[in-house]
Formats: structure tokens, sequence, C-alpha cells
């Protein structure tokens, strides 16, 4: 095992490594794939409207994997919101040990899960909201470059600056999330100071990932610049994959004279997001997808893929290691 970080130590993880919650996608199975491969798969607990729904799948997933795993609580505007408490309580409840949060006001939820002993990743897009983060007693800080897929924020920071600035000036452990792929990807946000990467469109893009084939293939075939910004009007940019649905939805955000959420909405919708990644066409809706699409060039299993991932970040950091020669002794 030649990976020893923050992350890999508290979480009890072979692979630095963790599987981004997304929506419609973070089932058990993709999960325990992940965990059983050695980095840390994760279930959304949104997917499920009611928080027993929830319960169910932790405890398939626990009959598929021994090793650890975690839920994701996103908390996310809404005229009428979730239930998030009791969410956190099935969690609770059935003694998952990891949690990613993420989104807005997340505070009593956090809260609720440090007193049960949870250990809470949440993830952020700037600096500011990571040290709000921080005076909440969060472990860990999943700091997500504007490379991203889905809600990217508004300061448009990308990873190399983000990174950085979160080693200089954050006190608790971090990872690094946008743009990772690969173990060269890895071997990188190791040497900026995070102990780990959060992968999303990646693990999208496996075979246990619970989407249709030829929204693999269409990954596949994407290029980096294949993604679009929308929701900018409205301070709720997102990043999603480009195609008919994505430009019709900036057409009206552009040109709209109201700036009334209720014309692009439609467009947006979650509900045709979804049918996307089950009837299999790239076009019906509007999905996410991170700038990383232009890095992907393969659909293997979890198990290959961080094994690979692996074995590239041990060998990228040894080579640029060498690269090192220490003076000669007279």
């Amino acid at each position: 095992m030649p990976f020893n970080t923050e992350l890999t130590r508290r979480l009890g993880i072979t692979v630095p490594v963790v599987q981004g919650g997304m929506q419609h996608v973070g089932y058990a199975e993709l999960a325990s794939a992940v965990s059983n491969a050695g980095g840390l798969g994760i279930i959304t607990a949104l997917i499920w409207p009611e928080p027993e729904g929830l319960r169910q799948e932790i405890r398939k997933c626990r009959k598929m994997t021994s090793r650890p795993f975690a839920v994701n609580i996103t908390l996310l505007p809404a005229l009428v919101p979730p239930d998030y408490d009791a969410y956190a309580q099935v969690v609770i409840d059935e003694g998952v040990k990891i949690v990613e949060t993420a989104g807005n006001s997340p505070g009593p939820v956090i809260s609720k899960l440090k007193k049960a002993g949870v250990i809470v990743l949440h993830k952020c897009t700037t600096i500011r909201h990571a040290q709000s983060a921080v005076k909440l007693g969060v472990d860990f800080l999943s700091i997500d470059g504007f490379e991203c897929a889905g809600h990217v924020g508004e300061s448009d920071i990308t990873n190399f600056i983000l990174l950085s600035k979160a080693r200089q000036t954050l006190k608790v452990p971090f990872i690094a999330s946008g743009g990772f792929a690969d173990g060269q990807g890895l071997a990188a946000a190791l040497a900026l100071g995070a102990c780990g990467v959060n992968m999303g469109t990646r693990f999208l893009c496996t075979v246990e990932s619970p989407i249709h084939q030829n929204i693999k293939e269409q990954i596949v075939r994407a290029e980096e610049t294949d993604t679009a910004l929308v929701l900018r009007r409205w301070r709720n940019t997102t990043r999603l994959y480009k195609n008919k649905v994505t430009e019709q939805a900036l057409k009206v955000e552009q040109e709209s004279k109201t700036g009334e959420f209720s014309e692009i909405a439609p467009f947006v919708s979650g509900k045709r997001g979804r049918e996307v990644f089950i009837n299999g066409d790239p076009e019906y809706g509007v999905w996410t997808a991170g700038q990383v699409i232009g890095l992907i060039h393969d659909i293997p299993n979890c198990k290959d893929l961080v094994a690979r991932i692996e074995k590239e970040a041990e060998e990228t950091l040894r080579e640029k290691l060498a690269l090192f020669t220490p003076p000669s002794k007279l």
C-alpha cells in the first residue's frame, strides 16, 4: 500500500480516492464497487424522496461491501425542503461513520452528525466557505474547483489556485475535487497539499455506474470543451453537458426580459435529466458533467480504475522525485 495520507488513515481506505455524491447515480452498486476497490464509495441520500429509502439502500450496500462507505447529504434551496434532519438520523441509526455534506446552511446537519461521532467531509467552492465550515467542526474539506460538474459557485477559481490557497490558509485536511480522472491528477493534488481526490464524472463512466451505456460512450467521445455554464443569472451557476437543451436554456437565460426563473425551469428539469440516464439519449435533457470528460477515454470497472489510478500516481511521484538530485558531498 503506497499511500498513507490523512484521508486513508482516518477513513480506513487504501487509495485516497473518493467517489463524489451524484444524484440519480449514487446507488449501493456503485458505492460498494468503489469501496471494494479501495476508495470511498458514496450513496446519495436525496435519490430517495423519503429517509426510509435511504435506510434500505445503506443496508443493501452493507451486504455488498465490508469496507467503509459514506452518504452524501446535499442541502439545496427548495420551496418545500427535504427533512434533512431525518436523513441524518437514518445515517446515525444505521451506523454509517462518514458523511459528505454540501450546499446551503449545513450547520444543523453537521452539528447533529458530529455529536454522533460521524466524520464529515464538506464540499466548498471558495476558501471563505471552507473557513466557515471549519468553524462548524468538519473533519475534512472537499475543495471544488471551477472545472467541476454541477454547482461550480460564483467565483470561477480553478483548482490550481484554489488548492494552493487551501494549503496556505486552512487548518484542516482537504481533498481536491473537480478535474480528476487519473493517477497523474492524484499525484498533482497531493503535491499541492491535498490528502486525496474526489471524482464524480470519472466514476459516472464505469461499468458499475447505473446509467445507460449510450451516455457512458458519449462521455468517452466528448472533449473538455463539451460543457456549458447555465443559471449564472440566478447565481446558481451549474456546469452541464453541452447539448441542444442546454443551448436552449442558455438562450432563454440570455434573452429573457423578465428574469423569471419560471422561463428556464422547463429546460433544466431534474426529471428530464434523470430520463437521460435511463433512456440513453444525451440530447433529451440536461445532465451534469465536468470538464474532465476530455480526459476520459474508456469505461473500466471500478476495481481496474482505482488500481490504475493508484499505480499511475505512485509511478508519477517516484518519477518526479527522481528529478531532484541531492548535491554531492565533498
